[in-house]
């Protein structure tokens, strides 16, 4: 077993010595600073938009408004007329129907299907004889659909089921409140009155005939002046059958 010498301390030093020598050259070299990017708008623009994320979709800009329609059709119609009511062409057959009073969305495709139209085709491009056959199918609808698709069920004068359309919902429905009022039902009364008819509640809401709020204190007061001055004139007549009795007085004397 060999044994090394121990290190003196003049190795120690000399051995120290080139490293403190060696001074800057020895440092590592920094790398080049990374240039700052540009701040503000410049640094939002240079930004690229996500590719499949919610905020890259392209679409039109906040301000711009939808196209123009363009038909191709040299016989369009802008305004088509169905059950005296006027109807926008540009639109899809079943939704300009819903335009016609008593007609819904569902009424109207299942007249569209009756009638052998498509739906989704513009009322503008429908020639004249189907904008009649489309017509005549919503008149004759209560015969062509079950009874709980109609408006009017069980109409009490004529015993039938109707399905009014158009102007006729509102002369009908005056009719009905007016045999209301002649029977002198609960709801007929409540319709003469101006009251809510279906139950709701009268006492927040639907109050007629009262003043409410400030204009309450104001007929109080008002109330109360009207008073004063009733009372006004009776005090003098009570105060005059004195006198006599003070001039008989003066006379016994």
């Amino acid at each position: 077993m060999t044994l090394t010498p121990k290190e003196t301390k003049t190795s120690k030093e000399e051995t120290a010595e080139p490293a403190a020598d060696a001074g800057p050259e020895a440092a590592p070299e920094k790398g080049p600073r990374k240039e700052k990017g540009a701040k503000g708008k410049e640094a939002k623009d240079a930004k690229e938009p996500k590719e499949g994320g919610k905020k890259g979709k392209a679409g039109p800009p906040a301000g711009s408004k939808a196209a123009k329609f363009v038909p191709d059709n040299p016989n369009f119609r802008y305004i088509v007329r169905i059950a005296n009511s006027d109807l926008d062409g540009t639109r899809s057959v079943a939704l300009a129907l819903t335009g016609v009073r008593g007609v819904g969305l569902r009424i109207a495709e299942v007249a569209c299907h009756l009638a052998g139209v498509n739906s989704a085709e513009r009322i503008g491009n429908l020639p004249e004889a189907t904008v009649e056959g489309l017509e005549q199918t919503l008149a004759s609808l209560p015969s062509k659909v079950p009874a709980w698709m109609s408006d009017h069920r069980g109409e009490p004068f004529l015993g039938e089921t109707l399905h009014l359309i158009g102007p006729d919902v509102e002369s009908r429905r005056r009719d009905d409140v007016n045999v209301m009022k002649m029977v002198r039902s609960y709801r007929g009364v409540r319709h003469e009155r101006g009251q809510k008819v279906r139950g709701q509640r009268t006492r927040s809401n639907g109050r007629t005939g009262m003043a409410a709020g400030v204009l309450k204190k104001a007929a109080k007061e008002a109330a109360a002046a009207a008073a004063r001055e009733e009372a006004a004139p009776s005090a003098p007549a009570a105060a005059a059958p004195a006198a006599p009795a003070k001039a008989t007085a003066a006379k016994k004397e």
